[in-house]
């Protein structure tokens, strides 16, 4: 990044831990100001801001905010550029996961899948929008490699990313220009730390993952940098950052 014009200020939704403070740490590294959203993780949030803010004061801000209540969502945005005077760039990334087994799907659980992976990316982006279009920014969303092929026991999960795959393209067409607006789509890079995946699970998955491995949280964090701020003429796109298992699930 340029250090000629402002460093560009970034909002990254469930910034604190695991991936989402992958991404925050790459793009503080790359010279971005940071605004690290957080719902219950307060603490891990700000831990992660006292240590960027370390190297360069100033530099990162804590904003707390329950996604689901769409009606926080603009003030969420206008604490950011209140915060830094800017917005160059939104990552939704926050997002809830767990498993909706057909005969026990309900409400509540449409309501939070539904509500963390597309609702909240939706009217989050479109409270951006206006600061996103003063300043050529760009948006990336946090998709899933199930979004296009579901994973079993999971169809809301899989509903809602594929639902966030349809709107990133359709964010592309309505902000272009200006914006640009893309997705990642994570395969096997951190197990869920709720048991979810027994090893029994873990080790099939890592069978049909072409590179034989799972992967890392910078393996997203680098393509979202790479979109961010690298990807001028990239709008629109999903890529897939799975190690090759989409290739052939």
């Amino acid at each position: 990044m340029s250090s000629a014009s402002p460093a560009p200020v970034m909002l990254v939704t469930g910034g604190a831990r695991r991936v989402g403070a992958a991404i925050v740490r790459r793009l503080h590294g790359e010279g971005a100001r940071v605004a690290v959203h957080c719902r219950h993780s307060r603490d891990e949030a700000e831990a992660l801001a006292a240590e960027l803010n370390a190297r360069r004061p100033g530099s990162v801000a804590v904003l707390q905010a329950d996604l689901l209540d769409t009606a926080v969502l603009p003030a969420l945005v206008s604490a950011v550029v209140a915060r830094f005077g800017r917005l160059d760039g939104l990552v939704n990334n926050a997002s809830s996961f767990f498993p909706t087994p057909m005969g026990r799907m309900d409400e509540a659980a449409w309501t939070d899948l539904v509500g963390s992976n597309l609702k909240a990316p939706l009217f989050l982006s479109q409270a951006a929008a206006p600061h996103l279009l003063a300043t050529r920014g760009s948006i990336v969303n946090i998709v899933d490699v199930h979004a296009e092929r579901p994973l079993h026991g999971y169809a809301l999960y899989c509903a809602a990313k594929a639902g966030l795959l349809g709107l990133t393209r359709a964010l592309a067409v309505e902000l272009g220009p200006a914006v640009r607006v893309n997705g990642v789509a994570p395969g096997a890079i951190e197990w869920p730390d709720d048991g979810q995946f027994p090893p029994a699970a873990q080790d099939a998955v890592v069978r049909h993952t072409l590179l034989g491995r799972v992967g890392e949280p910078d393996d997203v964090a680098r393509t979202v940098v790479f979109l961010l701020c690298n990807a001028p003429y990239i709008t629109g796109q999903i890529i897939a950052v799975d190690g090759g298992r989409s290739a052939h699930l």
